[in-house]
């Protein structure tokens, strides 16, 4: 077994709408059925017996290796505790060699878990040994090191279950909440539209109370220090028990309460000056540790913090109670889980003594025995949650605390008795007031029940009835993808909406060019996306993306299928008919909103049969307006788009809108059909995102197809009084809609400048000039720059033999360089002929056409 091509499929794809890792599995004879390998299966189960079946009942087909590997790698993940549940084999038509997709919910684990399976699967052909205990725990670490902590991930499923959707900005907890113009982003438990200065004020934590005190909130006195001494001067002044921190700190480090002795101080001192310079020494307050949780004006949790502790049981030692209550599930290492394992250090030994124990005591049963004197959770305290016995004027002192410092969200930490009553009459106080505090206490308490914390966060940013999301417009199909995409893009802008756009010529927002290339991937829309100043955006979505990396996007507004028709690029990536084209190409078709639309060619039968795979509505669009599938679908008052005695016709039950051709420029009074469809499609999109007619009519009659505005898109010119077309057309299907555009022009010559793509099938390189040969006078055939992987001379051979039964074409060329064959057709031009240019290098050879016919 051979394994390559490993790609991280990480939007809805081909093959679902999971996030999935797929692989190419090359498979020897022997390999392709297990039947043939004797004891494996049974070894395999020996070395994994947690492993599912891998045939369903009632199947009785070969089951190979490559099937074995996806149901392990997806078996290791969901014994690791991984929610993943779907995985696919299939045999490609290549002997031996199949595709596998196993789902991941974090990609670093699903590509470890396919390195574990293989690695397992080795070792039962071998019959050799696998630590299995060993693998689950390497998967369960990595799954804990890279998936969102708690706190994140609560708000992340809060924001997930209203239809928000969210992307992870880096490895860590910064992530982003819907798209373009209306998205929010957070930092943990710290939202976008949290102040830097809030957040310094809440790290100093002197400053915090001298806001608080100006404003009537209880806190207790104290002063910054600067050595041992002065800290007891302090602590004088103040009065006994004092508390001993750093100035600017966070998670209780480096914290001291309730000193009450020089040499406690002196401990404290040296304790919190090993994480600030500047110290704090302030007024013990006696009473339970409570953090009160505020989300913009309201007080949403609360939880009674106690310090990390055990409980005697005349038995066992204090090393042994703690080693017990560390077994605990919920207790982690780190910040993955609810609660943190108690640790056994200097300060918990310190603890120890001031209670008159050591690590070995044994402590009488039912003693409880403090292993740190601060509760915060990180350092292995426990929570419960109090968030219903809270005092309104304690919620009410919370709350100013926050606006005071001004916190969007605030973990205020209060010290008192109780909060059934107010601070005040307890003589307790706000001690802290932190900036992105954890939620793990309110999600997932030791006692009492969990808050909904994660979702007062998302309502904090989201009004009840917003999701983030712009209108998306996904555009594919095998012809037209780019120019619908511009039209689109222009009528939104027309509408008044600020729009990003890619393309296979770059990334655009608001018309500005801010990425070149080709762009039609889903890298590019996910910077489109990521992009403030973007209220819609319209991708073209090539298949390459689609097949590398699945779509940038969950689900779009509107999905639009140009067409399909004998395809293109068939032969690569597997990808072998017309039939696994259309495929690959509904993937947006199949991922459209509830509330958005598919716009459908109804004149191409792959594409009008798609509407069966969508789950929204449908817009057919078609010139004829009588073809079965335009009629069927008017006739139940469904919105379609068609051509009608000179118009283009929008219509709607009886809601009908005309737009005469004559006033589109780019249609050319309607004479150029594909542009006719083009043109249908970018309608129906722009009207399935609510953009005014007015609009529309006006975007129409200001898009027009020059080479600033559409490059390499039938893109006319004038030299010499003979017509010049450039284009980049580059299958049979656009060569043929190209030959019925040019034939509605008069011409005395006709002439063509053509080379092929290496990439594409022989026939398909032959079947160009094979129609080409009957509309043009002369053909110029040339090599260009890249050839794709095939040998010099190799397309230009395969374009000449498609010439051979050529019915008008009397003169040939063969040309090695692009500008040089442009050249010559350029030069044998006259009055009145027609040149047809199809170009390689789009931009280049624009601008050498354009500065040829300038300087003639």
């Amino acid at each position: 077994m051979e394994v390559s091509r490993i790609r991280a499929l990480r939007g809805p794809n081909l093959w679902s709408h999971h996030t999935a890792i797929e692989a190419i599995v090359a498979c020897t004879d022997a390999e392709q059925s297990i039947a043939g390998l004797p004891g494996f299966e049974e070894r395999l189960r020996a070395l994994f017996p947690e492993l599912s079946v891998l045939q369903p009942t009632g199947h009785d087909d070969a089951i190979s290796i490559a099937h074995v590997l996806e149901l392990t790698a997806l078996g290791l993940q969901a014994q690791a505790g991984c929610p993943v549940t779907f995985s696919r084999s299939t045999q490609t038509l290549e002997p031996g060699i199949f595709q596998v997709v196993v789902e991941y919910s974090e990609e670093a684990v699903g590509r470890l878990a396919l390195e574990l399976a293989q690695t397992l699967i080795q070792a039962a052909c071998d019959d050799a040994a696998f630590d299995l205990p060993a693998a689950l725990a390497q998967l369960r670490d990595l799954d804990e090191d890279v998936r969102l902590g708690p706190s994140t991930g609560s708000i992340v499923n809060a924001a997930v279950a209203r239809n928000i959707p969210y992307r992870r900005l880096t490895d860590g907890s910064l992530v982003a909440f819907g798209w373009g113009s209306r998205q929010r982003k957070i930092q943990a438990a710290e939202m976008d539209g949290t102040s830097a200065i809030a957040e310094a004020i809440a790290q100093d934590k002197e400053l915090t109370k001298k806001l608080l005190h100006a404003a009537g909130v209880p806190v207790p006195l104290g002063r910054s220090v600067v050595s041992p001494d002065d800290a007891w001067a302090a602590a004088l002044e103040i009065g006994l028990p004092v508390v001993v921190k750093p100035k600017d700190g966070n998670q209780g480090k480096g914290v001291t309460v309730n000193v009450t002795t020089r040499e406690q101080l002196d401990a404290g001192f040296a304790a919190a000056s090993e994480f600030r310079d500047d110290i704090l020494v302030e007024r013990f307050l006696p009473g339970n540790d409570f953090r009160l949780l505020v989300v913009g004006n309201k007080l949403v949790a609360a939880a009674r913090r106690d310090p990390p502790q055990v409980v005697g049981d005349g038995k066992q030692t204090v090393r042994e109670l703690v080693e017990q209550v560390n077994k605990d599930p919920r207790r982690g290492s780190g910040h993955a889980t609810s609660l943190t394992k108690i640790r056994f250090d200097d300060i918990a030994l310190a603890s120890l003594a001031k209670q008159g124990y050591v690590a070995d005591s044994v402590p009488p049963k039912g003693q409880r025995v403090i292993l740190r004197n601060n509760a915060n959770l990180s350092t292995g305290g426990a929570a419960t949650d109090v968030t219903d016995d809270v005092h309104p004027e304690v919620a009410a002192r919370a709350v100013a605390a926050a606006h005071m410092v001004g916190l969007d969200i605030c973990g205020v930490d209060v010290v008192c008795d109780s909060v059934l009553k107010t601070i005040e009459e307890q003589n307790g106080g706000i001690v802290e007031v932190n900036a992105a505090p954890g939620l793990r206490m309110h999600l997932s308490p030791s006692f009492g029940k969990g808050r909904p914390v994660g979702e007062a966060i998302v309502s904090a940013m989201f009004e009840e009835h917003e999701d983030g999301r712009i209108p998306i417009i996904a555009v594919t199909g095998t012809n037209g993808k780019t120019t619908t995409v511009r039209l689109i893009a222009h009528l939104l802008t027309a509408g008044g909406l600020r729009t990003g756009m890619t393309n296979t010529d770059g990334v655009y927002v608001e018309g500005r060019q801010i990425d070149s290339g080709d762009c039609s991937g889903p890298r590019s829309a996910r910077n489109v996306l990521s992009h403030p100043d973007v209220d819609a955006a319209v991708f073209e979505t090539a298949r390459g993306g689609v097949l590398r990396e699945g779509l940038a996007f969950d689900r779009s507004q509107v999905a639009v299928i140009t067409n399909i028709g004998s395809g293109d690029h068939l032969g690569l990536n597997y990808i072998t008919t017309v039939e696994d084209l259309a495929v690959l190409k509904r993937v947006i078709v199949q991922n459209v909103a509830d509330d958005g639309y598919a716009v459908l060619n109804a004149a191409d039968p792959i594409v009008a049969s798609m509407a069966a795979n969508c789950p929204a509505a449908v817009i057919f669009f078609a010139a004829d307006h009588q073809h079965p599938v335009m009629a069927a679908h008017r006739a139940q008052g469904k919105r379609v788009v068609y051509v009608e005695d000179g118009c283009l016709v929008a219509a709607e039950g009886k809601l009908r809108l005309d737009i005469p051709l004559a006033d589109i420029p780019l249609t050319r009074g309607g004479s150029i059909g594909f542009q006719v469809e083009n043109v249908m499609a970018s309608v129906a999109a722009a009207w399935a995102v609510d953009i005014g007619w007015d609009a529309i009519r006006a975007g129409l009659q200001t898009f027009t197809t020059e080479s600033d505005n559409a490059p390499g898109r039938f893109n006319v010119f004038s030299h010499k009084g003979a017509t010049v077309i450039a284009d980049y057309g580059h299958n049979p299907d656009a060569i043929l809609a190209l030959v019925q555009a040019v034939e509605s022009m008069p011409a005395k010559r006709r002439s063509v400048v053509i080379s092929g793509a290496g990439d594409r099938r022989d026939q398909d390189i032959r079947q160009q000039t094979e129609i080409l040969g009957d509309a043009f006078d002369d053909v110029v055939l040339y090599q260009d720059q890249c050839q794709r992987g095939r040998a010099d001379g190799e397309v230009i051979a395969l374009l000449r033999a498609g010439l051979g039964d050529a019915k008008r074409s009397s003169r040939i060329d063969e040309i090695t360089g692009e500008f040089i064959a442009i050249d010559l057709a350029l030069d044998r031009l006259n009055e009145g002929d027609l040149c047809l240019i199809l170009i390689d290098q789009v931009e280049a050879a624009l601008a050498h056409i354009a500065k040829r016919i300038a300087g003639s």
